[in-house]
């Protein structure tokens, strides 16, 4: 386990010796999955001579989705729209890079986010937060432990915003303005993958909503666990299958492991022009 009580996110910006303390952590964390991520790279071109691994099946044994918006009672939720996810400066853009430029995740969100505001479709964003006390956690999963190490979503405290702007944690800057436009909802912080330990739920309930856009960061972790949550409390959920992506480390590419779920699972799995071909048509 990671020697995590020590770790204090005020720190982190500090420079020390040229080189801030997290910049430290994110160059230590590229550099021990630059390998993984070439051979995955290798692989998927391989593959892709042959055919996508992400390809619809060609002939699929599961029902087609019947999905219809009614936007009144629709919304679409946003889940990690944070710079450590989504941007290159982020603490995971090693392992999650490749997977986001492929799935051109950064501008499919913002297309998606657009849309929801041009129709006045109930908006809301599902952030992912770790303060000072968090780090004092007696056992975590592979992905917490590394998580915790790497400083990925530090802030100062649940009432501290000192040194959020630009860090990991923040928004990405082009979001700003759909997320911070007074409209949009912003949950409470889910503190490992699903949404059952923050207010999602209970803020879409409290408007109306039973049908969920579903989209963000990371596909076979947060994403894929608000998805199942959201279905298990009777929400109709659409997972925008490129308006995520996920990591590919040698234990296996979180994308593809998401990707099957979403098909057996979700209600329907659209892209992003076909989520906002259904939001024109529900119109």
């Amino acid at each position: 386990m990671c020697n995590c009580h020590d770790h204090d996110p005020k720190k982190a910006n500090q420079p020390a010796h040229g080189m801030t303390r997290r910049a430290a952590l994110r160059g230590g964390f590229a550099a021990t999955t630059a390998a993984a991520a070439a051979t995955f790279a290798s692989a998927q071109g391989a593959a892709a001579m042959d055919k996508s691994p992400y390809a619809e099946p060609a002939e699929p044994a599961l029902p087609p989705s019947d999905m219809k918006l009614d936007l009144s009672r629709a919304a679409l939720v946003v889940i990690d729209p944070q710079i450590d996810f989504l941007h290159p400066k982020g603490v995971t853009w090693g392992v999650i890079g490749p997977s986001v430029e492929e799935h051109n995740t950064v501008q499919n969100i913002e297309t998606l986010f657009k849309s929801a505001k041009q129709h006045d479709i109930t908006t809301a964003v599902s952030p992912h937060y770790y303060y000072p006390t968090d780090h004092s956690w007696k056992f975590e999963g592979a992905l917490e432990k590394l998580m915790h190490k790497i400083g990925m979503f530090n802030r100062a405290g649940p009432l501290d915003l000192d040194g959020f702007e630009g860090s990991g944690a923040d928004w990405m800057p082009q979001y700003k303005q759909y997320i911070e436009d007074g409209k949009t909802i912003v949950t409470s912080p889910h503190k490992v993958y699903g949404n059952d330990t923050n207010d999602l739920s209970l803020q879409l309930r409290k408007r109306g909503v039973d049908q969920v856009i579903l989209a963000g960061m990371s596909a076979n972790l947060c994403v894929e666990s608000h998805m199942r949550e959201l279905l298990e409390d009777g929400f109709e959920v659409a997972v925008v299958k490129d308006a995520t992506a996920a990591a590919k480390v040698p234990e296996g590419d979180g994308y593809l492991a998401a990707l099957i779920n979403f098909r057996y699972m979700a209600n329907a799995v659209w892209s992003t022009e076909e989520a906002v071909a259904q939001i024109n048509a529900a119109a």
